[in-house]
């Protein structure tokens, strides 16, 4: 069993973990991911990785309630436990030694950017994060990002906080600037937006690196359900990535394959509300 030490809601919907997960912690590196099971009958599911303490044999996870696992979750506090983390899974990200690095990160995904931040930061790079939410409540971690980038913009879609545009807007701020060329791209979010991200950067041949978040079972490269397309050739985002050049990733394929499940993620979540509708009935 693994204990949670603290929680943080970050919005209505997103909430901050720390765990215990000492071997996780001291084996961590930017760019990896755990897969965690809530109890003995619970489904599998990938989380990024926050950040790691080696020292005190911590992890941060930061989770978006979006499903049944998701929002059984949320509702734990510290001194509760989750059954499994297993981890650290995935490849390590490649850190580009540039002039200036830009991250952007969309919702949850500025879970996956934060830690290379620090990683960018401390290879000498100029690191600028760009972070976004259609509002100003769903923009999360500016502050923590604040701390190991040289600079940060906030966006929102509704002009409610920050830049008004999306992440992708800003981003064209940043390429016109000619002063300080942009090396590297890390981008992490929703499938739109990583499309979006690489395709406004392919005409400038600007390298781009996007996190995907296909579904996964095992996390070993076994089940298959964490395919994907690059260049034309199947990947296992578990194994392969999850980081992957995004001007070769087929992001119709991705989307596609992220709502194999919808109806029975739906059947469950009805199921999950019929019985808390009845537990305040027995109450």
């Amino acid at each position: 069993m693994f204990r949670i030490l603290d929680t943080k809601q970050l919005a209505s919907d997103v909430k901050w973990f720390r765990l215990e997960a000492p071997l996780v912690a001291k084996h961590r590196e930017p760019g990896q991911f755990v897969i965690i099971r809530l109890d003995e009958t619970g489904e599998r599911i990938p989380l990024t990785m926050a950040d790691a303490d080696k020292e005190r044999g911590t992890i941060e996870l930061i989770v978006k309630a979006i499903g049944k696992t998701t929002m059984t979750l949320f509702t734990k506090e510290a001194g509760d436990t989750i059954a499994d983390v297993m981890g650290p899974l995935g490849m390590p990200t490649e850190i580009e030694e540039v002039e200036h690095a830009v991250l952007v990160g969309g919702g949850v995904g500025t879970a996956v950017i934060y830690p290379l931040a620090k990683a960018l930061r401390d290879k000498g790079c100029f690191v600028s994060s760009i972070t976004g939410g259609r509002t100003k409540e769903l923009v999360v971690l500016e502050e923590e990002l604040k701390q190991v980038s040289d600079a940060v913009y906030a966006t929102t879609d509704d002009g409610s906080y920050g830049f008004k545009g999306t992440v992708a807007d800003k981003l064209v701020e940043l390429i016109n600037d000619k002063e300080r060329p942009i090396g590297a791209i890390y981008c992490a979010g929703p499938v739109p937006m990583m499309k979006a991200i690489a395709e406004l950067t392919r005409p400038f041949g600007i390298k781009t690196i996007v996190s995907l978040n296909p579904i996964m079972v095992d996390g070993t490269g076994m089940c298959g359900g964490c395919r994907v397309t690059i260049d034309g050739k199947t990947k296992f985002a578990c194994v392969d990535g999850p980081e992957f050049d995004g001007h070769l990733v087929d992001y119709d394929e991705l989307a596609d394959r992220l709502t194999a499940y919808r109806e029975q993620e739906q059947q469950s979540l009805k199921l999950m509300e019929h019985k808390r509708k009845l537990e305040q009935v027995r109450k």
